[in-house]
């Protein structure tokens, strides 16, 4: 491997680690030329997507970590977190530690929130950090998670201006724009490993009735010369219903030999529900469907677990085509020979909107699997000609949009922002807010904006009054002699990941129940942003979510989302599973515990802020409401879950069901009889009854 520039020691460990790399492809030697590993100047290295980022932020991170040093390397979600993780894991043999915290690893893969949170409370272990790598740096410019990074960045130059920021990105228009406010050198390629052929296809031109056939026959194709194909599509009902119209046409296709496969992979997804104490759901047995004809679809309403396998079987070639919603074209690694993108509109709060050029770009960027394809293909699809031409100019030809911050637009992130920089002690006075604002990539774009300039500090000072008088309002800040401090409500937000809209709204609650109703709590916090929320699968009746609720004596007048979730977790507590729910309320109910586990922690958060307003009945319910939601059961069965590890609700109740409640009386041989008990919990049971 020509590295002559690398350490001898961080060449070993690459490799050792990396035993698949034999040479450097032009993008990464033309980066490690630049002298990046050993230049202390912050970088921004921007190449195409599977061109090898990572072992370029790896080269950085080994060479901090052998001088003694500690390297955070930051990314946008869990999923890609744990892939990273399992990764680097292969330093440990080299005495390097990787984990999850610096404070606890040389090495810490962190997603953007927790960095953030250093950023905000833990100074000591923010100033130890020598170098931050941030990945998919691009979504700076996303509505949700780019403030996050954004102003975490802001704050560690202003705690930490000796730590140096590596940046992994996509290449951006105004590459420029962002290097100035990073003070960072760039360093941008255009080597793809596997080459890239974008083109739009028609169904008049290939006399075809609807995309979908299109998709057939290009799968046909595939098929032949063994390679796969990924499919986006703009919602969840789509990436199903295409998927079983492209399964029915493969049904007679398919050997004997894949059809073997195929079933093996389809016993594995309708084994997850079946792990957790819950039938398969309609949706489980359509995906299973789907799969035994090597087609699947993925998207948000499947067990995680599913979603694993899915990727797994398609990386090990058991699959022919994935469907999918744009959420895949962030987080998994999941390359294939043909990308194609039947929709290119999204759902929006405005209505139905094209999609970004810089979008498509990323979902193009899928296609072609390095080590695998020669070549990868990416194809839209058009019904018309017209149609076609226009697209081609605009997607395959056109320019990336500019990536612009996010900060103001999200009311939120502005909230919180100012919390964080009062309660960090960072700011006590609005100049130091604005000032702070004004480091930000935000502050930066408007104030070298020509057209902006001249408006930009009056605009910034508009949008922090406003948001100030918010905080002052709802309890959060305070004005006090000695400047601006947060009051015990507002270091309670600043110390959590819960958005500022969460925090007011449980407030309101507690403030006007008079009496602990865990019913009406349960569809308060549905309706929270911070709710993963269980979505309706499609246009059938949605009364029996009303009647759910009215039974708890909970009276809506609009049935959506929300109330789907909160009539979900009322069906949870019950002790009723994902295939129950599901047909009760025509649901995705493979969200249920997700749903359920954030709850039980959000029910942990209103109990503080109940202590912090100085609201005491009823606080012995929420500890038992938040165990139910955790393990799903109702109240009598709680110290049963809560004590005895692994138990989990379905062994829980029958022990009840066979020996009543008190478990003082029973043998270790009584108990082993029962389905699922073996020697070692029924030791457990004995220890804590006896």
């Amino acid at each position: 491997m020509e590295m002559e520039t690398l350490k001898s020691e961080i060449k070993d460990i690459i490799r050792e680690c990396y035993p698949q790399i034999k040479e450097l492809n032009p993008a990464q030697r033309a980066v490690v030329d630049s002298g990046f590993v050993e230049d202390k100047n912050n970088y921004i290295i921007a190449i195409p997507t599977a061109s090898g980022k990572t072992l370029l932020g790896v080269m950085a991170a080994l060479n901090t970590v052998l001088k003694g040093g500690k390297a955070v390397y930051a990314v946008p979600l869990i999923s890609i977190q744990n892939e990273k993780i399992k990764e680097f894991k292969k330093f440990e043999k080299f005495g390097i530690k990787v984990g999850k915290h610096p404070s606890s690893s040389d090495l810490a893969v962190m997603v953007f929130e927790s960095f953030d949170a250093i950023t905000r409370f833990s100074w000591n272990t923010l100033r130890e950090v020598d170098l931050l790598i941030v990945d998919e740096f691009h979504m700076i410019g996303e509505y949700t998670r780019g403030p996050t990074i954004e102003c975490a960045i802001t704050r560690s130059k202003i705690l930490n201006p000796g730590m140096r920021i590596v940046a992994l990105s996509a290449t951006l228009k105004n590459m420029s724009e962002l290097s100035s406010w990073l003070d960072a050198h760039v360093v941008e390629h255009d080597y793809r490993p596997v080459p890239l052929y974008k083109d739009v296809l028609t169904t008049e031109e290939l006399e075809l009735k609807n995309k979908n056939d299109v998709i057939v026959r290009i799968l046909n194709t595939s098929i032949e010369e063994s390679s796969q194909i990924l499919v986006f599509v703009s919602t969840r009902r789509f990436t199903e219903s295409l998927a079983k119209y492209v399964a029915g046409k493969m049904k007679r296709k398919i050997s004997p030999e894949r059809k073997k496969v195929f079933k093996a992979v389809a016993e594995k997804i309708l084994d997850v529900p079946k792990k957790r104490g819950s039938q398969p759901t309609e949706v489980c047995l359509k995906l299973a469907e789907c799969i035994e004809n090597g087609i699947a679809f993925h998207h948000a309403g499947l067990f995680d677990k599913q979603k694993e396998i899915i990727e797994e079987e398609f990386r090990e070639g058991n699959l022919l085509m994935i469907t999918a919603t744009p959420s895949l074209m962030y987080g998994v690694n999941l390359p294939s020979k043909n990308v194609i993108i039947r929709d290119y509109t999204r759902w929006t709060g405005q209505g139905p909107q094209p999609i970004p050029v810089f979008d498509y770009e990323q979902m193009s960027g899928r296609a072609g699997r390095p080590g695998y394809d020669t070549e990868g293909y990416s194809y839209l699809i058009a019904k018309s000609v017209d149609e076609a031409y226009n697209l081609k100019d605009h997607y395959v030809y056109g320019e990336i949009e500019e990536t612009h911050s996010k900060l103001i637009e999200n009311k939120d992130a502005v909230y919180k922002q100012i919390i964080t920089q009062i309660a960090s002690t960072l700011a006590k006075n609005p100049k130091d807010i604005l000032e702070f604002f004004g480091s930000t990539f935000y502050g930066f774009q408007m104030s070298n904006n020509e057209y902006l300039s001249a408006y930009s500090a009056d605009s910034m000072e508009y949008e922090v009054d406003q948001a100030m008088d918010f905080l002052v309002q709802n309890g959060i800040i305070q004005t006090t002699p000695e400047g601006l401090k947060t009051t015990d409500f507002g270091m309670l937000i600043a110390r959590s990941n819960y958005t500022v809209e969460t925090a007011v709204r449980l407030k309101e609650f507690a403030r006007t129940c008079t009496e602990m109703d865990v019913n009406r709590l349960i569809y308060e916090m549905s309706r929270t942003p911070d709710m993963p929320v269980i979505t309706f699968k499609g246009r059938k009746s949605k009364e029996p979510v009303r009647d759910r609720l009215n039974k708890e004596g909970v009276f809506v007048v609009d049935v959506g989302n929300s109330e789907a979730t909160a009539a979900t977790l009322m069906e949870w507590i019950d002790e009723r599973n994902e295939y129950e729910i599901e047909n009760a309320f025509n649901v995705y109910a493979a969200s249920t515990r997700r749903s359920a586990y954030e709850a039980s922690l959000m029910v942990k958060f209103f109990k503080r802020i109940c202590e912090v307003l100085g609201v005491y009945s009823g606080l012995n319910q929420l500890d038992i409401l938040s165990a139910r939601l955790y393990y799903g059961v109702k109240e009598d069965i709680v110290p049963l879950v809560v004590s005895i590890k692994r138990l989990g609700r379905k062994r829980a109740r029958k022990l009840v069901k066979t020996f009543g409640s008190d478990l003082k009386y029973v043998t270790k041989d009584e108990l082993v009889k029962i389905d699922g008990i073996g020697p070692k919990t029924a030791e457990a049971i004995l220890k804590r009854y006896k």
